[in-house]
């Protein structure tokens, strides 16, 4: 999956962000608001990562988002969200 297609489904995946990178707060998700170069600079400024490092990751993220993981993702948002209730 590509930037574009995160950003456009970035609501799908907010849960799953966060669940990935716990360090990154609500606020820090809707500043990223699915945009490749935020969520760099958020993991570098939240992990201290290199910005390689940190491009990497996201990417990785992008790429783990195919659509049989779509599903799997949904779970996790569901079960995520049963756990802060």
């Amino acid at each position: 999956m590509n930037w574009d297609q995160v950003e456009g489904k970035w609501k799908q995946y907010k849960d799953s962000v966060m669940e990935k990178w716990g360090k990154l707060t609500y606020d820090d998700i809707d500043v990223i608001d699915g945009k490749r170069q935020q969520l760099v600079g958020k993991l570098q400024e939240r992990y201290g990562f290199a910005r390689s490092v940190a491009e990497k990751q996201a990417d990785e993220f992008a790429t783990a988002m195919q659509p049989e993981d779509r599903a799997k993702a949904k779970v996790q948002r569901k079960a995520h969200r049963a756990g802060h209730r």
